[in-house]
């Protein structure tokens, strides 16, 4: 497409570029900057597996870690404190390109404490507190599409707050987030918010479809069934992607952005190949199209900026037989909805889990920096 880099043609063909991970040696070092400048990342994602790494495997945190043992602060707020401020100063990094793009990159995202996910309010009260401490208007809230997250995503939006929804694995649940995301804006209007200043993102999960698949898939132990690995999580993703179309093209949708609005991009994540038999950039090149967002690990970036080839569109021509190889899973007895299921409870636990270890590192961490006086 260009006589440039990857990244750049990928940035060029509609495609947002994220990094999944952001440390204090990260944005201390000049790396975050370089990797814009470089490799064409216009924003940040963040969850508490990649502040969990961040925070124990380094000693940039060590003096506040203990100025906070002094002053007897508990591990849950030395763990707001410490991640909301590196949020923060990402934010300020990307915030020329969120004025040069209005907004919609240049974003820099935080989640609500995972153990949350199953209270609507509570993690409705959690994305408030979590957007005044960073204080930054670049700054996305993580919020999980639970069901019980539904709400919260409404809510949140309606506050005029804007919201990044993760952990979506299924096409229904990516409709009701829509849904959720509709019915925010209809919420923040009322409340008299400008819309053109409420930013939102579909986090829409795809190695992991993958991973789970191939597993029942091997399973099987047929040739048909071999013949499937490796192309559930695109599949998925493109059918994601024409539901994104419809829904941002109704009546409904049209109103709210005759008021200003802009649509919930989606945005692809878990993009890192889990099996080394794929395509390193599998998850990158095969899900090219306008208005969405792909945040990847360190590894894929450099992959993609190494040797990605960027085709052009590679998922609006899809649908048919996107639609067409999930008929094929149920057929051999793989049950879609099964699996997202699995995936959704394994993500969740997933993330509570590394929190929990976050909080007992920083304790401890904690207990050292006191008795060292």
């Amino acid at each position: 497409m260009t006589n440039s880099t990857p990244t750049a043609d990928l940035s060029a063909a509609g495609v947002s570029i994220w990094l999944d991970d952001l440390s204090r040696s990260r944005i201390s070092s000049g790396n975050l900057t370089a990797l814009i400048a470089e490799k064409n990342v216009v924003g940040v994602t963040t969850n508490p597996s990649i502040f969990e790494a961040a925070i124990t495997k380094s000693d940039d945190y060590k003096p506040e870690l203990k100025k906070f043992s002094a002053a007897g602060i508990s591990a849950e707020e030395a763990v707001f404190e410490l991640t909301t401020a590196d949020v923060a100063d990402g934010c300020d990094i990307f915030a020329g390109i969120a004025d040069a793009t209005k907004g919609v990159d240049g974003r820099v995202s935080i989640e609500v404490d995972p153990r949350k996910a199953w209270d609507t309010e509570g993690t409705f009260e959690e994305a408030k507190r979590l957007y005044a401490k960073v204080n930054k208007k670049n700054v996305l809230i993580k919020i999980p599409a639970t069901l019980e997250g539904l709400g919260a995503i409404t809510s949140t939006l309606g506050e005029g707050i804007s919201v990044n929804v993760t952990l979506i694995f299924s096409l229904e649940r990516y409709r009701a987030v829509m849904n959720a995301f509709l019915s925010g804006l209809e919420l923040a209007k009322a409340n008299g918010h400008n819309l053109a200043d409420i930013h939102s993102v579909a986090s829409f999960f795809v190695s992991r479809v993958d991973l789970e698949i191939d597993n029942r898939l091997d399973a099987l132990g047929t040739e048909e069934a071999a013949a499937l690995k490796g192309k559930a999580g695109l599949a998925n993703a493109r059918l994601a992607y024409q539901a994104f179309e419809e829904v941002f093209s109704s009546e409904r949708w049209a109103v709210l952005a005759e008021a200003g609005a802009l649509p919930q991009r989606p945005l692809w994540a878990s993009t890192g190949v889990k099996n080394p038999a794929y395509p390193d950039t599998l998850y990158v090149t095969e899900l090219v199209a306008a208005h969405v967002v792909n945040t990847m690990p360190e590894k894929t970036l450099d992959a993609t900026f190494d040797h990605g080839v960027v085709k052009g569109d590679t998922i609006t021509g899809g649908y048919e037989e996107a639609n067409a190889l999930l008929n094929q899973l149920e057929g051999l007895g793989i049950s879609y909805n099964d699996v997202v299921g699995v995936l959704e409870t394994e993500g969740l636990d997933k993330f509570v889990a590394s929190w929990k270890d976050l909080l007992n590192h920083v304790q401890v961490a904690l207990d050292a920096a006191g008795a060292e006086g």
